[in-house]
């Protein structure tokens, strides 16, 4: 999953053919883009400030010698709150991204010398906003250990701790693994599993329960994603293992409206926003809008070759769980864990109490209505875009331009060889 920004930010400019193929939220995305242009070489020249301000630190790494040091390849898994970032894949453009974070952790700790040398693969690639339980990395650091002694975890340098004491509080390092040189965090990893948190408010949530089953199974996703054929995505069949929505009980009274609930699903592999939209969808099932047998539609691309045009879902709620690999020997160090699990516990004590502050004036102005049931609105702000007040059913809407005219498209344009995309994604 990428940023428009990256998505676009090309070497050629966009045509006006090329603006004609984007959807409404596409060209929203494309003008918020243009429009933060001036922010974006504000961060640019406050990089180059932070470069100068880290000579020092670099210089330190430079003159380092790893040539008479050791090495491992290593598996490392990572925490972020990633509300306040740019995304997890490092930019260009802004070093607020948590990838950005994580390099100048390893480099100004010595643990590489850079990333072009450090065999790097990470796990997912997280958008802007999105936070995760369980990211997972992979590639050569520094090691105290002779080759015939890496086994000996223990002896071996304390990764986290030494990454901890420089990444940010909302970034922190939980585990870390010794995998073989050839293992990578991207290429074998078995499942990924995300969660999406929302309030149970008024949604019926046995309906969204219902078309949430029907994503289970190999199917063709083109219109539940954002197509990124652009970037040589023209294959849209993935496999979800599984997909359900659990609530913290079942009560139906007014008060429930609070409980928190979430959708878990796990597959390979997931496509651009696929999660993102897949919860649009479930929320208009929640709220009575859609029929919870939407998916069965949406699914069959040959009765419905081109994607109805809706909103996603905001990216706050959405988490990267947990990531799956075999035979994988985590190795927790327990006393770091309590000190990454205190901070955590500062950050759920402010932010409970801000909850339950807000919670309290919420019961004070409820006990003032009269129709109490119809106030528990709270996952509307869930769904992006503007809220149209006569509802147009999704088979109903504007659809998209369909796969094979992008595909045509890109073609023409010499952005993208057919036959050689094919070959790669065999």
């Amino acid at each position: 999953m990428e940023n428009i920004v990256q998505k676009k930010n090309s070497k050629k400019p966009l045509t006006k053919n090329d603006l004609e193929l984007l959807d409404k939220n596409d060209l929203i995305d494309r003008i918020l883009q243009l429009d933060s242009h001036i922010i974006q070489l504000k961060n640019v020249i406050k990089k180059s400030g932070e470069n100068r301000k880290s000579g020092a630190s670099q210089t330190s790494a430079k003159s380092f010698n790893f040539s008479q040091k050791s090495k491992r390849h290593i598996l490392l898994k990572f925490y972020y709150l990633g509300w306040n970032y740019k995304g997890f894949v490092e930019q260009e453009d802004t070093i607020n991204t948590v990838e950005h974070h994580i390099f100048e952790a390893l480099k100004k700790s010595c643990l590489i010398e850079n990333r072009e040398s450090s065999n790097y693969h990470r796990c997912g690639r997280t958008d802007k906003g999105v936070s995760a339980h369980s990211q997972v990395i992979s590639l050569d650091v520094r090691s105290v250990l002779k080759t015939d002694d890496q086994h000996k975890v223990n002896d071996e340098l304390p990764y986290s701790k030494i990454l901890n004491r420089i990444l940010p509080d909302s970034i922190k390092c939980i585990a870390w693994a010794s995998v073989g040189s050839d293992y990578s965090a991207r290429f074998d990893c078995k499942h990924r599993t995300y969660k999406y948190f929302f309030p149970r408010g008024n949604l019926n949530i046995e309906a969204m329960r219902k078309a949430a089953s029907l994503l289970i199974g190999l199917h063709d996703f083109r219109n539940i994603c954002k197509m990124d054929v652009a970037n040589g995505v023209v294959n849209f069949k993935r496999t979800i293992v599984d997909a359900q929505i659990i609530c913290s009980n079942n009560d139906q009274s007014i008060t429930a409206g609070y409980d928190m609930c979430f959708l878990i699903i796990k597959s390979k592999a997931f496509l651009w926003h696929q999660i993102r939209c897949i919860m649009g969808i479930l929320f208009l099932v929640g709220q009575g809008r859609e029929k919870s047998d939407i998916f069965s539609h949406l699914l069959n691309v040959e009765k419905c070759p081109r994607k109805p045009q809706y909103s996603l879902a905001h990216e706050l709620p959405l988490n990267l769980f947990h990531c799956d690999y075999d035979d994988v020997d985590w190795f927790y160090d327990d006393q770091e864990l309590h000190v990454v699990i205190k901070k955590l516990q500062e950050d759920w004590t402010m932010n409970s109490i801000k909850s339950a502050m807000t919670r309290s004036m919420l019961q004070n102005l409820e006990n003032l209505t009269k129709n109490k049931i119809s106030s528990n609105n709270q996952s509307d702000c869930l769904i992006l875009g503007v809220h149209s007040k006569c509802y147009q059913p999704l088979m109903k809407r504007i659809t998209c331009e369909s796969l094979e005219n992008r595909i045509k498209h890109f073609e023409k344009k010499q952005r993208i060889n057919i036959k050689n995309v094919l070959k790669e994604n065999e």
